[in-house]
């Protein structure tokens, strides 16, 4: 972290998790940190993560705040009307996003604003838990590609494992024992030079999403020391709602 600049001074919630959030994560497992320094040290960087479990968030901010960035998530909306937890993001300026709404633009105009900047934003591309029965990245979202786009900022993949042993996908008991092991590694910026270049159109945007995840697929892989599907998992295609338990889930004939 040496030489590293923060562009805002961390607020009262990230106060709160170094003294609570960070000996917690610490004492429910062992943590392998790979390849951090691939964060840029400053300035608007857009860092995209799979998600396997509700806690991975906590996981991943671990992992970027240790390697001396600030991070903003894009999260839903819901969380700033929890008690508590609500005071709690505003005060780290996580960014609300009140999905399948009008005001879903504003929360993307908000990231954009942020990456300009100088901020680091982490996107769950998938936007949302996996349903993928094996816990691989889903297709992708557009608005990490969208963001990345608009403004020029490099985007880092970054892939973990191990957080769905200690909370498994939709569940709501942990497993804190016997300790877990969790590991996260960033990958090398995603190209996309060559999209940058003239207008933002729908074609490049859908190119850049296939990069991304592509991208965030093999540094998963790497984890995990396995081969995803060569297709991967589509809820839409599969008929699968916004909830719902993945393990239940089954990919339809044609899907690998």
């Amino acid at each position: 972290m040496t030489g590293r600049k923060w562009p805002r001074k961390p607020g009262a919630g990230f106060q709160v998790g170094r003294v609570i959030l960070l000996p917690t994560l610490t004492a429910m497992s062992g943590r392998e940190w790979i390849d951090g320094e691939k964060i840029p040290a400053s300035g608007g960087v857009v860092l995209v993560a799979n998600h396997v479990t509700k806690i991975d968030p906590l996981t991943i901010a671990h992992f970027v705040h240790h390697h001396g960035r600030l991070p903003r998530f894009l999260a839903k909306a819901g969380l700033w009307d929890v008690p508590g937890l609500g005071s709690i993001m505003r005060s780290a300026k996580q960014i609300p996003v009140a999905r399948m709404s009008g005001d879903a633009r504003n929360a993307f105009d908000a990231a954009e604003r942020a990456l300009l900047d100088g901020e680091c934003l982490v996107v769950y591309p998938e936007g949302t838990v996996t349903r993928d029965p094996d816990l691989w990245p889903m297709r992708g979202k557009t608005g990490a590609a969208r963001m990345a786009l608009a403004t020029g900022v490099p985007v880092i993949p970054v892939g973990h494992w191990g957080e769905q042993e200690i909370l498994p996908p939709y569940a709501t008991r942990p497993h804190l024992f016997p300790r877990k092991r969790v590991v996260v590694k960033a990958g090398d910026p995603v190209d996309l030079a060559d999209l940058m270049e003239g207008e933002v159109t729908a074609a490049k945007v859908a190119e850049a999403t296939d990069r991304i995840m592509a991208a965030l697929t093999a540094v998963v892989e790497d984890l995990r020391g396995e081969t995803a599907p060569a297709v991967r998992f589509d809820p839409k295609a599969q008929g699968v709602a916004e909830i719902g338990n993945p393990k239940k889930q089954k990919r339809k004939k044609g899907q690998a």
